[in-house]
């Protein structure tokens, strides 16, 4: 008899332990693919871990850009977003009747009224940019700018952005931006999130300037 309470003593806590496993595998499974801080993100993050979960992160991305578009667009509308006389609580009933006026997701509206109950509905643009950038890393693409003394060929794009590619871990597709700036004389300047690449002749000449003679 006690070997056998023992023995569904043990399958009992083997259960529980593939339980709590499964459960720790689905949470990180949903979980943001890169560390993004800062009040925006704290939205952002706990409304891309929603949208996952839903298997509606495509659909909410593209809800976010529809609302940031339209709050670049329409004076109105961002000056509701960003209106501080409205109450909390008319904010947040306004926004959720417009929304579902445009059958909006539940996971968007969500994230909108939430906002909108804690006085930052005025950040719902900023919340979009980081819930982009969360979407960019889950899909592997780099954004880049070029700083070049004269437009790059479509030949010359293709090549940094392979190079780039090649060096960045993870990367599955480079965006480039490019820009031009005669100053840099030639070669080029390449801006990676928050690193710089100064390949550039005018850096160089800078350079042999600063070498004791």
């Amino acid at each position: 008899m006690f070997s056998s309470a023992l023995r569904s003593s043990s399958k009992r806590v083997l259960r529980n332990s593939i339980a709590r496993r499964g459960f720790a595998a689905d949470a990180l499974a949903h979980q943001p693919p890169i560390s993004v801080f800062g009040t925006a993100a704290r939205y952002a993050n706990a409304t891309y871990v929603a949208a996952s979960k839903a298997g509606a992160l495509s659909n909410v991305e593209a809800e976010l850009n529809g609302l940031a578009k339209a709050a670049h667009e329409s004076k109105a509308f961002a000056g509701f977003l960003d209106n501080p006389l409205l109450s909390r609580d008319d904010k947040a009933a306004q926004i959720e009747a417009l929304l579902k006026e445009k059958n909006v997701s539940q996971i968007t509206t969500n994230l909108c009224t939430t906002l909108a109950g804690n006085a930052r509905l005025s950040e719902l643009v900023k919340v979009t940019e980081v819930y982009a950038s969360l979407m960019k890393a889950k899909r592997g693409e780099v954004d880049a700018t070029i700083i070049s003394a004269d437009p790059l060929t479509k030949a010359e794009s293709n090549a940094v952005a392979a190079a780039i590619k090649a060096t960045s871990q993870g990367a599955s597709e480079v965006i480039i931006s490019s820009k031009v700036d005669p100053s840099i004389i030639g070669g080029i300047q390449v801006q990676i999130g928050d690193q710089f690449l100064d390949l550039s002749i005018k850096s160089k000449i800078e350079e042999v300037s600063r070498t004791s003679i």
